[in-house]
């Protein structure tokens, strides 16, 4: 790799760990927020590879869990942006297990996250556009936007039920 070339934005990265013992929840599987931090992190690798900048979570959306993962099981936690705007980027988060004796692999959690760019005094900041090439991303796109929009009116809507917020 020549220091001089310009590094390419990375959209995609997966994360993959042994669940441990720690992970564990009451009913022996491992803990919801154990997995929601798992995603958290990985989508903010994905974003801080992308921008370039620090990057701060500020939406996390349908978070649905499919199957339990079991303590021992290989955890793949893959985080693919799917849209940018001036400073924000969603990335879609996928969760799978794999049983390390058998190989067997189950999808366990799905969700989306948006994260904003900024720079050292918090302010945002813009981030590199990313276009979509395939069908599949274009339908990963129209996604993304049809949640920012259904975000935007349910914000209004609760601005116009509580007030507007203060601070």
């Amino acid at each position: 790799m020549n220091p001089m070339e310009p590094v390419r934005p990375r959209r995609e990265i997966t994360l993959r760990f042994l669940a441990e013992p720690t992970d564990v929840n009451f009913g022996g599987k491992v803990h919801g927020g154990a997995v929601m931090k798992w995603i958290d992190q990985a989508g903010y690798a994905c974003a801080v590879g992308w921008s370039g900048y620090y990057c701060v979570t500020v939406f996390v959306g349908g978070i649905r869990f499919y199957k339990p993962i079991f303590i021992g099981q290989i955890v793949e936690v893959k985080a693919t942006l799917i849209h940018t705007g001036r400073s924000s980027m969603h990335v879609a988060i996928d969760v799978s297990a794999a049983d390390p004796m058998t190989g067997a692999v189950k999808k366990t959690t799905r969700c989306l996250i948006v994260f904003v760019a900024v720079d050292g005094g918090g302010d945002t900041v813009p981030v590199p556009p990313w276009k979509p090439e395939t069908e599949e991303d274009k339908r990963l796109e129209q996604y993304a936007v049809r949640m920012a929009t259904m975000r935007k009116a349910q914000d209004e809507e609760l601005i116009a039920i509580d007030g507007p917020r203060k601070g």
